[in-house]
């Protein structure tokens, strides 16, 4: 793939706009380095075998057996729930997993909080961590257990490395007011950077991954075989468990494997590449995207129409920030408000690609969506949320234009809307079991949920792109805003980002409590953007843009698990 460059205006432009009078904020992207190494995998045959199909079946039996003999034990079957989470297999016993939490729940907590005599603090942390994960609104006034006569957390919890990273991963699922959560945290995470510096190496690698992935803010599909190497370290590890959990991410591989064979011909055939050059290729990390919504095979044909959704995103995206002229843009905007492309014969052919790409993404829904009835209200709400995300854009453009650098508050009004993350699930729930019109009306009623994820996805991208954005004429990021509004230098706007960011975390954790009405499994899919935002943004860095998701593919996609197929 040729290296992306800022090329002459004439490139594109159209007879109408002469080349000294076009001056666009072309941006120098770094090329797609994929290539065509998924395009194989359409045509090849990638199914699983027989054996290794029989061989699943029987291995999730066994640990069915083995989830039920744990009965007697509390401590043993909240590690056995958290293994099987880790490992990316709790799809295959959510039923058994729903019943053991309830009794859990029963049997140890009253009037909500958690009323058990044993003081280990990695038991009391996960069993906290697992209820409150599940929905149930237990008090976090448990871990004054962990406090001595004085206030303070006790000293013997220093020198207890797995119950600090229990106590820290605890503490992500704070909310407002949760005030001894916030102890916990400011504690645990003190204690283990300063352990950190004490133990082993393999030892340090862990605290470390706990540090930056927390079990709350991780994809999980993505740590999966993270947690399996550790587990498999452990001496007690159960040989049935791990060798379910190795088969089951091979069989789920070679699903993933055809899906962007597919998307990668799909792509291929469309030629966007070609037809809007100025743009970022990133067919493959937007296919990364789509798997952290979900990674479960009924999902199969909602991830292959998202990762086609957000690689045209993509490029409509920066045909806004990098490509169309203010007028041209309101043009386009007012296009795709109408949905009549008829309106920008005037444009550059390659705008016109990008919206003839738009419409055709949306008849494939349609066309999807019509059996089973759901096109006559999926298909207005997939417009309606195009529609959302270039008026965000349009204002963007208007600020830029005019040399503005709004107030924080104003750009994050803004920012919901630019934000892709209701035009994204509106198209991946509108194509799933839950795709109905009363998950979609919730969706687009704007719950503090919605908009918290969508600002947590803005504001992490903008601390890592603001820097190559500012380059070229571009509007000011949540960076600049902060900047200017309470004049600070950049890394204290990075500093007080993460804080607003920590808080919005903050309402996702209420928020989960709260939304009684909602299938959990929709709400773990609005979760899961805000927790593929903080792996694609991580240390303020665009791995979306700059092939920092390479390890994460390469480990999802390329990288064979070795499984022992039974005869």
């Amino acid at each position: 793939m040729n290296q992306k460059m800022s090329l002459p205006a004439s490139t594109f432009a159209s007879t109408q706009h002469a080349v000294s009078d076009v001056k666009r904020p072309c941006a120098s992207f770094p090329p797609n380095i994929w290539g065509d190494t998924f395009l194989q995998y359409a045509s090849e045959s990638v199914g699983v075998s027989y054996n290794a199909k029989q061989q699943a079946q029987n291995l999730k039996e066994e640990v069915k057996m083995m989830f039920q003999s744990l009965n007697q034990s509390i401590m043993q079957k909240l590690n056995f729930i958290d293994s099987i989470q880790r490992f990316g297999i709790s799809y295959h016993f959510q039923k058994e997993i729903n019943q053991a939490l309830e009794q859990i729940h029963n049997t140890c907590t009253k009037n909500n909080n958690i009323i058990i005599e044993d003081e280990n603090h990695h038991f009391l942390a996960l069993l906290f961590r697992l209820l409150r994960q599940q929905g149930y609104q237990i008090s976090s006034n448990v871990f004054n257990k962990f406090k001595n006569k004085q206030g303070n957390f006790n000293k013997t919890l220093a020198n207890d490395i797995q119950g600090l990273c229990s106590l820290y991963e605890a503490a992500q699922l704070r909310t407002h007011g949760d005030d001894i959560l916030e102890e916990a945290f400011d504690f645990s995470n003190g204690q283990l950077m300063s352990l950190a510096n004490q133990l082993s190496r393999s030892l340090v690698a862990q605290i470390n991954h706990c540090l930056r992935k927390p079990f709350n803010k991780s994809v999980l599909r993505f740590e999966t075989r993270y947690h399996m190497s550790l587990y498999e370290k452990d001496p007690s590890h159960r040989e049935t468990l791990i060798t379910f959990a190795n088969v089951d991410f091979h069989i789920l591989q070679k699903m993933y494997l055809k899906e962007i064979g597919m998307i990668t011909k799909w792509w291929k055939k469309s030629n966007l590449v070609k037809k809007v050059p100025y743009a970022r290729d990133r067919l493959v990390e937007s296919f990364v995207w789509s798997l952290a919504f979900s990674d479960i095979p009924e999902y199969s044909k909602a991830r292959m129409f998202q990762g086609k959704l957000m690689a045209v995103v993509t490029i409509l995206d920066d045909t806004y920030d990098a490509y169309g002229t203010f007028q041209e843009l309101e043009i386009f905007t007012e296009a795709i408000q109408r949905w009549d492309i008829t309106a920008i014969g005037s444009l550059p052919q390659c705008m016109k690609a990008v919206f003839d790409a738009i419409i055709e993404l949306c008849e494939e829904m349609e066309l999807e969506t019509t059996e089973s009835g759901k096109s006559s209200f999926m298909v207005p709400r997939f417009k309606q949320a195009v529609s959302k995300l270039v008026k965000g854009y349009m204002i963007e453009a208007k600020w830029c234009h005019k040399g503005l650098i709004p107030t924080y508050e104003e750009y994050k009004v803004n920012g919901v809307l630019t934000s892709i993350f209701t035009l994204l699930m509106s198209s991946f729930i509108g194509l799933g079991e839950y795709g109905t019109e009363e998950v979609l009306d919730w969706i687009f009623s704007d719950p503090n949920i919605i908009n918290a994820v969508s600002l947590i996805g803005r504001l992490l991208n903008d601390t890592s792109s603001h820097k190559f954005e500012q380059r070229r004429d571009h509007v000011a990021s949540s960076v600049e805003c902060c900047m200017k509004q309470y004049d600070i230098s950049y890394r204290e706007a990075y500093n007080f980002i993460r804080k607003d960011v920590e808080e919005y975390w903050k309402v996702i954790n209420e928020e989960c409590l709260r939304s009684n009405d909602i299938p959990k499994s929709v709400l773990d899919c609005v979760v899961n953007y805000a927790r593929v935002s903080e792996v694609c943004y991580e240390n303020h860095q665009d791995n979306f843009t700059n092939g920092g998701l390479k390890d994460y593919v390469s480990s999802l996609l390329l990288d064979p698990m070795c499984i022992d197929q039974q005869q």
